[in-house]
């Protein structure tokens, strides 16, 4: 796992550009990092009699979780889930509700939950436990990032990317109200954008 600091380099010509005040992820480190998180992975289910059954919470993950299971070196079955925990609001109202669910029977199967970022942690620590009631043969949990000055409960990654500063982070999947989800890197939005 890297731990991230905002060096700030130069950030590329872009639309959003003037709304991000620094790159924390540059696009080829994390390409990288995915590729080494796909192996750590494909490693330990070399051996797996059936497909892995990867779980992405979207919409997040999504951009995640299409090159993580296209660096992975065993087979693999893609799912989805839409999982709510803020309502109206914009902090999270600690109820988790379940939007969208698996089309698959997770039963006896190995089962990777594939999460952008680990914020708090409550809403991860609830699914964990949801598809754990499941009885799926293994779960883990592969996250992209934490933040770890904001996990109030921690949850066990099996495979953990990044950890990030305490910021609005944005790109490669995570937004603000549905922006910035498109950008090949991750960057810090400035504060008088979501303010």
């Amino acid at each position: 796992m890297d731990t991230v600091t905002a060096d700030n380099p130069e950030i590329p010509d872009h639309p959003f550009g003037d709304d991000i005040s620094g790159i924390l992820i540059d696009e080829p480190t994390l390409q990288r990092r995915v590729r080494e998180l796909a192996d750590e992975v494909s490693d330990r289910h070399r051996d797996a009699p059936e497909d892995l059954v990867l779980v992405c919470v979207l919409k997040g993950a999504a951009v995640f979780m299409s090159d993580f299971s296209r660096a992975l070196s065993v087979p693999a079955q893609l799912e989805f889930m839409v999982v709510s925990s803020y309502g109206s609001g914009a902090e999270s109202s600690g109820t988790v509700t379940i939007v969208k669910d698996l089309a698959t029977d997770i039963a006896g199967r190995d089962v990777v939950i594939v999460e952008d970022i680990i914020d708090s942690g409550r809403t991860l620590s609830w699914l964990v436990k949801d598809l754990q009631g499941r009885g799926p043969k293994s779960l883990e949990v592969v996250a992209l990032l934490r933040k770890p000055d904001r996990v109030v409960v921690d949850v066990e990654c099996s495979a953990l990317g990044f950890e990030v500063p305490d910021e609005f982070i944005v790109g490669y999947g995570l937004d603000y109200a549905e922006r910035y989800r498109t950008l090949p890197w991750i960057g810090a939005l400035r504060p008088e954008v979501y303010s």
